[in-house]
C-alpha cells in the first residue's frame, strides 16, 4: 500500500478559495467547508515532515500544535501555561490524545484521534513536589508507544513541555527535537479550506473594525474601544487576541504599546492591530490607523499615513512563490532615516492559526536574526509596516494579510483605508 503525503493544492482552487468566504451554519441548500478533508490534509503535513526529518514521532503539547494536526481544541489559553493535555503522533500508527477524565468527550468522534487515553500530569501546580515521579512515569509512556509504533526510530520531536522530560528520554536512549520545526512548516503551507477558514476570521474581525470606527469618540477610553473588537470576536464565535496593540495619539509612538484607559481626544490617530484567533481557530491579523473626529488630518499625519501605505504595498509587490528571504529585504521600501528607529521587526511574516514561520526583517536587521529561505506558493503571509519618526508624538500602522501564488498575492483582508488620511 502506497503511504500517504499530502497533495499540494492546485493553483485554480486556492485562487477560488481566496476569493470565497463559507457559510458556517447548518443548512440543506448550500455545500459547507470539508472539515473532515481540512484535517485530514493537516494530519498529513505533520507527518510529511516527521518523516522528512528522520523522526519517528512527535508528541505535542501546545494547543495550537495539538489542534493543527487533529482540530481537538480544549481549554487552549489555560494549557499554554500550565501543559495539561499532550498528543502522540508517530509518524505511522494511531494517533493518541492524552487528556483528564472529565475533557475525554472533547476530543471523541474526530477522526483523526485514534484513541484518546488518560493523561499523566507533568506540571508543578497538579502535582508540585511529585513531578520528578510524574517525569518518570510519563516516560515510560510515551516509551512504550514509540517501541511499539515507530520500528526501532528513536528521534522524537516535542514541543512545550517541563525541561526535565527530554532528559528523561535521553537517559532511556531517545534523542529528543523541538518539534516547532517540522509543525511551522507543515502549517505554511495551506489548504484552500484552510484560507477559507482564514476568509471568515477575516470577516469577523472587519466586523469588529466597522463596529469601532463607527463607535470612535472623543472621550472615549482606548480599552473602551479595543472591547468592541474583542467582545464582537467572541460574539461572532472567535477564540482569543494574542495582544492589545491598540493606542492613540502619542502612545501610538513608539509602535507596540498596549491598551490602556488613556482618552481619545479629536483628531488624533487611533492605531490598532487585530492578533484575533477567531472562529475555527485562523487568525485575523491586520493592521489599521483611523482618524478620531472632529477635525482634518493634519499635513503630518497624512504624510506618516501616506509613507506607511506606500509601504505596505511596495512591499506586497515583493510577495511571489519563490521569492528569496534575503532578495525581499534587499528590495524592500527604504524607510526615511527618522522613521528607521522605530521600524517594525519584520516586513513580511507567516499567518494561519497565529503568527507563524517565516519572519523576514528589514535588511539593517538581518545580521542579528535575518535567515534564508524563500516563499513557497500557498503560503498565506501579512505584509507590515509602522512609521512613526523617533521622539515622534504620532505613528501608523497598517497591515494586510495575503495569499502568496506563483505569480504574486491575493490580498485576503477587505477593510478600506482611509482616503483622507493618503496624501
Amino acid at each position: 500500500m502506497a503511504k500517504k503525503t499530502a497533495r499540494p493544492v492546485d493553483s485554480a482552487a486556492m485562487a477560488r478559495a481566496a476569493s470565497r468566504t463559507p457559510v458556517i451554519t447548518l443548512s440543506d441548500t448550500e455545500a459547507r467547508l470539508d472539515m473532515v478533508k481540512m484535517r485530514a490534509y493537516r494530519l498529513q503535513r505533520v507527518r510529511d515532515e516527521l518523516k522528512r526529518l528522520d523522526y519517528g514521532a512527535a508528541v505535542l503539547f501546545d494547543p495550537i500544535n495539538i489542534r493543527y494536526a487533529t482540530g481537538s481544541r480544549n481549554h487552549s489559553a489555560f494549557i499554554f501555561h500550565f501543559p495539561s493535555r499532550y498528543l502522540f503522533v508517530p509518524v505511522e500508527g494511531p494517533v493518541i490524545l492524552f487528556e483528564g477524565d472529565t475533557y475525554r468527550p472533547v476530543g471523541a468522534g474526530l477522526e483523526t484521534i485514534d484513541e484518546i487515553r488518560p493523561m499523566i500530569m507533568t506540571n508543578f501546580f497538579f502535582v508540585g513536589s511529585r513531578l520528578d515521579d510524574m517525569v518518570r512515569n510519563w516516560v515510560t509512556q510515551i516509551t512504550d508507544l514509540c517501541k511499539k509504533h515507530c520500528k526501532g526510530n528513536k528521534r522524537i520531536a516535542i514541543d512545550k513541555c517541563d525541561p526535565r522530560m527530554p532528559g528523561a528520554l535521553a537517559d532511556k536512549g531517545y534523542k529528543t527535537f523541538i518539534a516547532q520545526e517540522p509543525l511551522e512548516r507543515a502549517r505554511a503551507i495551506k489548504s484552500a479550506e484552510e484560507v477559507q477558514c482564514m476568509n471568515y476570521a477575516l470577516a469577523v474581525a472587519e466586523a469588529g473594525m466597522a463596529d469601532m470606527r463607527a463607535a470612535l469618540r472623543p472621550g472615549m477610553t482606548e480599552n473602551e474601544l479595543w472591547s468592541i473588537l474583542y467582545g464582537n470576536n467572541i460574539a461572532m464565535g472567535g477564540e482569543w487576541i494574542d495582544a492589545r496593540l491598540m493606542s492613540a495619539g502619542d502612545r501610538a509612538n513608539p509602535w507596540q504599546q498596549e491598551s490602556s484607559d488613556r482618552i481619545i481626544r479629536p483628531n488624533e490617530l487611533v492605531a490598532f492591530d487585530t492578533d484575533m484567533v477567531g472562529p475555527l481557530g485562523y487568525c485575523a491579523d491586520i493592521s489599521r490607523t483611523f482618524l478620531c473626529h472632529p477635525g482634518k488630518p493634519t499635513k503630518a499625519q497624512r504624510e506618516i499615513y501616506t509613507l506607511a501605505y506606500e509601504e505596505v504595498h511596495h512591499n506586497i509587490g515583493l510577495v511571489k512563490a519563490g521569492a528569496s528571504f534575503r532578495d525581499m529585504a534587499k528590495k524592500a521600501f527604504k524607510p526615511a532615516k527618522k522613521y528607521i528607529a522605530n521600524r517594525y521587526p519584520f516586513i513580511v511574516h507567516g499567518i494561519g492559526m497565529c503568527d507563524e514561520w517565516p519572519g523576514i526583517p528589514y535588511l539593517v536587521d538581518f545580521p542579528a536574526y535575518g535567515y534564508d529561505g524563500e516563499l513557497q506558493e500557498n503560503m498565506t503571509v501579512c505584509v507590515e509596516a509602522y512609521v512613526g519618526a523617533e521622539g515622534g508624538t504620532e505613528g501608523v500602522k497598517l497591515e494586510r494579510q495575503v495569499l502568496v501564488t506563483k505569480d504574486g498575492c491575493i490580498p485576503l483582508d477587505k477593510f478600506p483605508f482611509e482616503e483622507e488620511l493618503l496624501a
